[in-house]
């Protein structure tokens, strides 16, 4: 990465725009109850332990109303071949409330700008409508229309993000140039390893999923710590994740400390040998077991103050993670000249 090692932190922020094609809101009500009261804590851990971290947002969240939310909505809409995927004739059905107030789950504005006005925390794009690039049906120039839709109401917000994270990971290299084209500078690539390669919904096994789960305990992957980054050939950034922040589970509390040692092994690693470590996690996932989550976040992070006091490791958010990297390339570009 450079002198250092660094930690990354980024948040897919999407309420209940990222679980509803898979949950009932019945279903999904206490844990999106419950971010409200992660996401003040998360960045109260954050303040403490001079956390940087990029909170990549359904561009939805935005809207104060029901009447503005739907006239954000793109003029061209995705034809999911599985019409579930599709979030507009649920916007359309009259499932929404009138407004944050009465709706929790649906709306974010005031949580938008209690993230915004903490420091060093960045807003960037999770899509508008938690759009997903890889699933039948859905075309280049209908996710151009959702990022055009996200920025529009983002700018109108007050917000200018320049990093996207791609909803379920479903990361489509083709789809770069149309990031560029709305003024994107960073994204978060998947991790380099085949259980993590992005794929439509279907393509996402049993066998895959299990493999998954095992890693977040035992290294069967490695520890995704990387030096140097790397640009899509339209100049995007490619700041890749290392490791899913897994939710606190009552069936595997019992090896908790293990999840917790193959976390700071990670960080060692990338301490050590001067590379990038991105963590990532939904905010929503610690809506239950919060004082557990909120434990678990916080030994990570005392760990990763020790890694600060004795290797100098720095904490930076997608967008800074993209800017040190590039300014590092211009650099060597000057020397070889």
């Amino acid at each position: 990465m450079g002198k250092t090692g660094a930690l990354v932190i980024s948040l897919d922020f999407e309420l209940y725009w990222g679980v509803r094609d898979k949950r009932t809101l019945a279903d999904s009500k206490k844990n999106l109850q419950g971010t409200r009261q992660v996401i003040p804590a998360i960045l109260e851990l954050f303040n403490k332990y001079e956390i940087h971290a990029t909170w990549a947002t359904v561009g939805f969240l935005f809207c104060e109303t029901r009447e503005e939310l739907i006239g954000t909505l793109p003029k061209e809409l995705p034809d999911y071949a599985d019409p579930n995927l599709s979030p507009y004739r649920y916007v359309q059905s009259g499932a929404l409330g009138a407004r944050e107030q009465v709706d929790p789950y649906h709306y974010a504005p005031s949580l938008i700008r209690l993230i915004s006005s903490c420091p060093h925390q960045y807003i960037g794009s999770h899509t508008h409508s938690h759009y997903y690039c890889l699933e039948p049906g859905q075309t280049a120039q209908t996710f151009a229309e959702d990022l055009a839709a996200f920025k529009r109401v983002a700018r109108k917000k007050g917000y200018a993000p320049t990093s996207i994270v791609f909803p379920r990971n479903q990361f489509a290299s083709s789809y770069l140039a149309v990031c560029k084209q709305h003024g994107f500078a960073a994204y978060r690539g998947n991790e380099r390893s085949w259980m993590y390669e992005a794929g439509p919904g279907a393509q996402d096994t049993l066998l895959k999923r299990a493999l998954r789960l095992a890693d977040a305990y035992v290294n069967l992957s490695g520890h995704h710590a990387y030096e140097p980054l790397s640009a899509s050939q339209e100049g995007l950034v490619d700041v890749p994740a290392s490791r899913f922040l897994r939710p606190y589970s009552p069936r595997l509390r019992w090896l908790e400390n293990v999840r917790l040692g193959r976390l700071r092994r990670d960080l060692l690693f990338a301490a050590k040998n001067r590379r990038l470590y991105h963590l990532w996690w939904h905010p929503e996932n610690f809506g239950s077991h919060l004082t557990e989550n909120l434990r678990m976040l916080e030994r990570l992070l005392q760990y990763y103050a020790k890694l600060r006091s004795e290797y100098g490791m720095q904490s930076l958010s997608m967008e800074e993670a993209a800017a040190s990297w590039s300014r590092q390339r211009e650099g060597r570009h000057e020397v070889s000249v």
